[in-house]
């Protein structure tokens, strides 16, 4: 909740960051920063670096709009710091974003819910590319990043395993292969918005995410309503059982040949991007929110000690 005696309160939106989702975040805090100084907030923007906090103190802004991505800006780290200084900031707090950044600790927090993932390993990033973890098809990726950043799917003929780049952390996620249809939902505090479909041509990676064109959004899904229910009860759960705050957005995988048993989690991204190609924005639009408006409940939402 903003509390300011300003006329017009001010907003520091941190972007950028030293995460290899770098210029996604500068793409989303750009945006971000133009929606909210039309909704009529003074806004500064800050690109995170080894002084933040200084930077932050000498702003004194009434809230902090936090629209890093990846590594340091969504994993607990610059939450912890903005903690420490108390100022207001949007999204969920340092548990939350730790634990939805660990992705296998996601999934163990989702089946003690009770909800649907498929089965994941933990392993060095030498013995994935000497030998099959697991018989193929799969999927290999960095277990703490996003946008589909560093991903690698094996597929079932595949006769050798993934050769991984040196930029591959030393410890991956190796999860089998969920076929289908890619959905999304975007939950705003205690709501639910809806259901997207993502089109695409092929796998759905880093290009199909941000260039445009990359991939088509069929926004509310044409799917069975039983599965549109379930996307929007499963991620509104996800979102409760990781502690989240603010805006989140679930991923799932649909294999539309086995029903709601063919419905699998993959993810709950603590701090979807803001960029024009954007999920979440789109969901909001949809249901009637537009850009600013999403972004002003963003500050009015803001708080510490979460």
């Amino acid at each position: 909740m903003v509390r300011s005696s300003r006329t017009t309160p001010k907003v520091a939106v941190i972007l950028g960051g030293p995460s290899a989702e770098r210029e996604v975040s500068l793409s989303s805090g750009r945006e971000c920063a133009a929606a909210l100084r039309e909704a009529g907030y003074d806004v500064a923007e800050v690109d995170a670096g080894h002084d933040l906090v200084t930077r932050l103190d000498d702003i004194a802004p009434d809230v902090v709009f936090n629209a890093l991505h990846g590594r340091w800006g969504e994993d607990g780290c610059v939450q912890g710091l903005l903690e420490w200084v108390r100022m207001p900031y949007t999204h969920s707090g340092v548990l939350a974003s730790a634990l939805a950044m660990d992705k296998e600790k996601t999934k163990a927090a989702y089946r003690a819910a009770g909800l649907p993932v498929v089965d994941s390993v933990l392993a060095q990033k030498t013995g994935v590319s000497a030998a099959h973890v697991m018989a193929p098809p799969y999927v290999v990726k960095p277990y703490n990043e996003g946008s589909s950043v560093g991903v690698y799917l094996v597929h079932d003929a595949a006769n050798a395993p993934p050769q991984l780049a040196d930029d591959m952390p030393d410890l991956v996620m190796v999860e089998a292969f969920a076929p289908g249809r890619e959905l999304t939902t975007t939950v705003m505090g205690a709501r639910a918005l809806t259901v997207t479909d993502i089109l695409t041509d092929g796998w759905y990676d880093y290009d199909a995410k941000y260039k445009p064109g990359g991939s088509r959004h069929v926004v509310p899904a044409d799917i069975p309503q039983e599965i549109f229910d379930a996307c929007m009860e499963y991620a509104l759960r996800a979102h409760q059982v990781l502690g989240c705050r603010g805006l989140s957005r679930t991923d799932f995988r649909w294999d539309e040949a086995r029903g709601l048993d063919g419905l699998i989690l993959l993810e709950t991204n603590t701090q979807p991007g803001m960029t024009p190609t954007s999920l979440s924005p789109e969901q909001a639009q949809a249901v009637g929110v537009s850009f600013p408006e999403l972004c002003r409940w963003m500050v009015e939402d803001a708080s510490c000690n979460r």
